[in-house]
């Protein structure tokens, strides 16, 4: 079986242009990313798409590999099918599932990898994962960047929010889940997932995996038990760096 990394990354950022390439601890974001995944061992290849020169360049600049797709693309999944179907055709391969981990990151230990893949490497009817990380502390819960979700008892995703979910009242039986995102899907269905049309809710919630709910399909989601931050803005970059000091 052969497994394939995307990382989709692009400068133009509505809440913090320039993201990818922003430092942390004197290396871009998008490197650190990029040298974290590389480290899984079931990976057989890992990638950058961007529409952007500046990032594709500083890829290349380090040894990596990286993909220039379009610029059209509202949702990183169809960014990251792009260049998958680029790469199968420049490498003479066809990759069986594909893990997008997202450019803003860069806490990603190479076991989040293993986790998010485990539940696609052993039941042949999961077509897509998320990873599922706990919500720490009420700041997070109402943090619009932090995209909640509510899970089914087979951990299959409900429902995908911006908002607070699943109540705002406090609930001791009820864990506060968080998307982490580290994305596995099989091939075939991640070029599905381009060809279903855009659905409200996914624009509304700017939550990729809304298409995939919205269109009756299941989204599986796996626990970590790694904590991770990802930067929305420069106060989570600043963050971030405090914490990985300490690693």
């Amino acid at each position: 079986m052969k497994i394939l990394a995307l990382i989709p990354a692009r400068m133009g950022s509505g809440r913090f242009p320039g993201k990818p390439m922003a430092s942390i601890l004197g290396k871009p974001m998008i490197g650190h990313v990029y040298e974290r995944v590389t480290k899984s061992p079931l990976l057989n290849l890992t990638a950058v798409a961007t529409c952007d020169r500046e990032i594709f360049d500083y890829i290349k600049s380090i040894g990596g590999t990286a993909v220039m797709t379009g610029d059209q693309h509202e949702r990183a999944s169809d960014r990251c099918a792009e260049a998958l179907v680029k790469l199968e055709e420049a490498n003479h391969t066809r990759y069986d599932i594909v893990v997008m981990v997202q450019g803003d990151e860069p806490m990603t230990h190479p076991d989040m990898i293993d986790e998010a893949l485990q539940p696609l490497l052993t039941d042949p009817g999961i077509n897509v994962v998320n990873l599922l990380g706990q919500i720490k502390d009420d700041k997070e819960f109402e943090d619009r960047n932090c995209i909640k979700v509510v899970c089914d008892l087979q951990l299959n995703a409900l429902y995908f929010s911006r908002e607070p979910i699943p109540t705002r009242c406090k609930v001791a039986d009820i864990p506060m889940g968080k998307q982490v995102c580290i994305i596995p899907f099989r091939r075939d269905f991640l070029l599905e997932y381009t060809r279903m049309k855009p659905t409200p809710l996914e624009v509304a919630e700017s939550v990729d995996m809304m298409r995939v709910l919205e269109h009756g399909l299941k989204v599986r989601m796996a626990p970590t038990r790694h904590n991770t931050q990802a930067v929305d803005t420069i106060d989570d970059l600043k963050r971030v760096e405090r914490l990985m000091q300490d690693l």
